[in-house]
């Protein structure tokens, strides 16, 4: 009863609102795979036909609702993104499943869902088997999802303002959110800007070095989104090239960056970029990451360089949780395997379009453990936990605990579930770890030349949450238990 009264209490018009205009928006997006099917003459007209037809049939009137309440609350927010993204990716899914590129609909619902969370995990055996259209849909997921579908619908939808920030609170990656100017709409706006820029230059580049048009613009929405889709069987690898691998390698770290970075150097701030702790730390995790994988290696490759050119590339994707591959990692030694393991649990920056827990998270983590032990051994001594030169709120640092915790108990659970699948123990470790981070490939059986197929439903479906609750870092979960448990309290109280 009281969970049903909890659910009723939503804001469910504003939700419904919400979602209407998500559905409209994802019907515009897939215009995009229509055109390109017919660019190359292909059949896949009605594929996309009828998930457009259902997006507008569905969308539509839900944004005719109108809500009495011209606001909503956290709880609101982070339910209506919940439901938006699992709403996008069953009907983002149709294509394939109409099609007969992937027939069974749960591992197209897998596909898709890895594709808008940025994942990168597939099921798919022969990639280039499908069709260009399709491959073009599959890596547009990653560069939808990589910034936010959210985050998308206010900057360019009517009407959207700082109402919506719990919207955009539940769709940013990272500990924290804010506005880079007064209106939340234009800050939508100005990263987006960012996001598009970024990516067109990307795409040039890979032009200039020689990639077609089609593949160039496949792997930047992979590169930009952080996702790892590649169109080739054989991944970026398949390329065989150093320029390729440079320039894709350059960008990954670059989208790994928070974009409020960028935001600072546009507006001259350059202070601000040299004083960001987490900023800082990234780029030595990766240096040093890079480094000491270079020398593990070594004996593997014609030479240093070369070892660097791999080392670097697969820190880069991992830590960016991109996924990616141009070598076989899950054939290096056991020490370079344990840093890119320990690099996916930690991901990319907060406020990026990567993954994993966040090196603002991890930075916060190491001061909470310095300030307790000091405190034990000088027990008067009070010390403040500080980034940039700002104290970190004991709610900010208590609710970055406990996201920590949830993390590791929600994967630990998934463990369980997919070791019903019986496979080895790398494979099955590194299988969640790697959804619930959006990374993509793990170890094993799910490496980088290995796939997802060998899975049972039952296992797909674990991971495609673990991709959701990985992607929506896993608030949703929080802002209905809090407040269930903190009511049960109070009834014992008033017994």
């Amino acid at each position: 009863m009281y969970w049903t009264s909890k659910i009723k209490q939503l804001n469910w018009s504003m939700i419904f609102s919400i979602i209407g205009y998500v559905l409209l928006v994802e019907s515009v997006l897939l215009l995009f795979p229509l055109i390109v099917n017919f660019i190359y003459g292909e059949n896949d007209f009605i594929a996309y036909l009828i998930p457009i037809v259902l997006c507008l049939v569905i969308g539509y009137p839900l944004t005719l609702i109108q809500s009495k309440k011209g606001f909503i609350f956290a709880r609101d927010g982070l339910f209506g993104v919940g439901l938006s993204w699992i709403v996008v990716s069953m009907i983002g899914c149709l294509p394939f499943v109409i099609s007969q590129d992937i027939p069974n609909y749960i591992d197209a619902l897998f596909e898709t869902i890895s594709g808008f969370t940025t994942t990168g995990s597939s099921i798919l055996t022969n990639i280039e088997a499908l069709s260009h259209a399709n491959l073009f849909w599959r890596s547009f997921t990653h560069w939808i999802g990589g910034m936010g579908i959210l985050v998308f619908v206010l900057a360019i939808v009517p009407g959207s303002n700082d109402r919506t920030m719990h919207i955009m609170r539940a769709e940013a990656p990272g500990p924290t959110i804010g506005k880079l100017v007064p209106r939340m709409k234009n800050s939508a706006s100005i990263l987006y800007a960012i996001y598009i820029f970024l990516t067109i230059v990307l795409i040039f580049l890979l032009c200039i070095g020689g990639m077609p048009l089609f593949d160039s613009l496949c792997h930047a929405f992979g590169t930009a989104g952080t996702g790892g889709f590649s169109i080739l069987n054989s991944g970026i690898g398949g390329y065989n090239s150093a320029y390729f691998d440079i320039v894709i390698t350059i960008f990954m770290l670059l989208f790994g960056v928070n974009f409020n970075m960028y935001y600072f150097l546009l507006i001259k701030e350059y202070k601000q970029v040299y004083k960001n702790e987490e900023f800082k730390a990234y780029i030595g995790i990766v240096v040093l990451s890079t480094l000491l994988i270079a020398f593990n290696i070594r004996s593997m490759y014609a030479n240093i360089f070369e070892a660097l050119r791999y080392s670097s590339f697969q820190v880069a994707t991992i830590i960016t949780t991109t996924g990616y591959a141009t070598t076989n990692f899950d054939l290096w030694p056991m020490f370079s395997k344990i840093i890119l393991f320990l690099l996916m649990i930690l991901g990319a920056c907060a406020g990026s379009t990567g993954g994993g827990l966040k090196v603002s998270r991890f930075l916060i983590i190491l001061k909470k453990l310095k300030v307790d032990i000091q405190r034990l051994i000088h027990p008067q001594k009070i010390d403040a936990i500080t980034m940039d030169g700002k104290i970190v709120e004991d709610d900010l640092v208590h609710n970055i605990l406990s996201y920590f915790c949830c993390f590791m108990f929600f994967a630990f659970f998934c463990v369980l579930i997919v070791s019903l699948d019986n496979f080895d123990f790398e494979t099955t470790i590194t299988s969640v770890f790697a959804c619930i981070g959006n990374i993509g490939p793990g170890f094993g059986l799910c490496g980088p030349m290995g796939n997802f197929s060998q899975f049972s439903n039952l296992s797909k479906i674990v991971l495609s949450i673990a991709m959701l609750v990985g992607r929506l870092e896993i608030y949703p979960i929080i802002i209905f238990l809090t407040p269930f448990l903190s009511n049960k309290k109070h009834k014992k109280r008033n017994i």
